[in-house]
């Protein structure tokens, strides 16, 4: 099969922990051919989805010598590539939609995962709303009394953007509501969306949980442990990854997603629970399964290579 990765620049990437990286090497043991290209190459002509400027590469696990180019060529999606794998980094943006509208256009013709389509209707922090009966106490507002009644009816919360990632962004306001207005007119002067507050969920010392799911089925878990000084605990604001297993609460929420995860066709799904509350669903471009797949003796990317051979098939 011939795979194209739309990602984020392959120079800049963690060879040890990048969820794409590992797909691109199980995809190369499995004699693939591997392109990549950046979004702004996207080029819709006569019909077609070009990647205007890509490049064939081989990797390898080798710091700072991790790809080699084989090829610079202009890439026809439509009628060329069998798979094309939506994996740049948010922001969320209208860019960021628009590619979605334009990888739609492969319908058919080549399979696109995630489906951008759902990747566009199912941004992490608004689809999880679909399952609310799961969540902490949250709101989504740009407006100021109501994020004061919300900050006053839990005391102790969190304010988010609501298309950010990697735990950028995030801050925690206390019982004194000690600088709420000042963090509020900052999202609301730089962003046009609402944002999103939620109670704090003390139970984030002990760990968040990423939890892995490949066309709906659980491939497993890491739990995130904040840093010292941190309540943040992405790997990438200084959390550390641990082994865990997962609670009949978690057994729960993961069996109520399987099957909206599988209508939309978002193969490659991760989701973040805190104290058994459903925080997120990550699917523009989850991550985990190097760290996890370490811990577990697993091969998450075998596992996502074997449902896509039988979706191509």
């Amino acid at each position: 099969m011939k795979i194209a990765f739309q990602m984020d620049p392959l120079e800049s990437i963690n060879v040890e922990g990048d969820s794409t990286f590992a797909l691109m090497l199980e995809a190369q043991a499995r004699g693939y051919e591997i392109y990549e290209y950046q979004v702004e190459a996207l080029t819709y002509d006569g019909g077609d989805l070009f990647a205007s400027t890509a490049r064939r590469v081989q990797v390898q696990r080798e710091t700072g010598n991790h790809f080699t180019v084989l090829e610079e060529t202009a890439l026809d999606l439509t009628n060329d590539i069998d798979v094309v794998w939506l994996r740049q980094d948010p922001p969320f943006d209208v860019g960021y939609i628009t590619a979605t509208y334009l990888l739609e256009r492969l319908e058919g013709q080549t399979l696109v995962v995630n489906d951008p389509r759902s990747v566009r209707d199912a941004p992490e922090k608004l689809y999880v709303l679909d399952f609310a009966r799961f969540m902490p106490p949250t709101m989504i507002t740009r407006n100021m009394s109501s994020l004061r009644s919300f900050h006053a009816r839990h005391d102790d919360i969190v304010i988010k953007p609501l298309h950010g990632k990697g735990g950028e962004g995030v801050f925690r306001i206390g019982p004194d509501g000690r600088n709420l207005a000042a963090l509020a007119e900052m999202f609301i002067g730089a962003m046009d969306e609402p944002f999103i507050a939620q109670a704090f969920l003390p139970d984030v010392s002990d760990g968040d949980k990423r939890i892995i799911l490949v066309d709906g089925e659980v491939a497993g878990a890491i739990n995130r442990i904040p840093g010292k000084g941190e309540f943040r605990s992405n790997l990438v604001a200084g959390g550390s990854a641990h082994k865990v297993a997962l609670t009949e609460r978690e057994k729960e929420i993961c069996a109520a997603l399987r099957p909206e995860l599988k209508k939309r066709g978002l193969l490659f799904t991760g989701i973040d629970v805190i104290g058994g509350y459903l925080t997120e669903i990550n699917v523009t471009s989850p991550t985990g399964i190097v760290a996890m797949d370490e811990f577990n003796g697993t091969n998450t990317p075998g596992m996502i290579w074997d449902v896509i051979e039988a979706k191509s098939a």
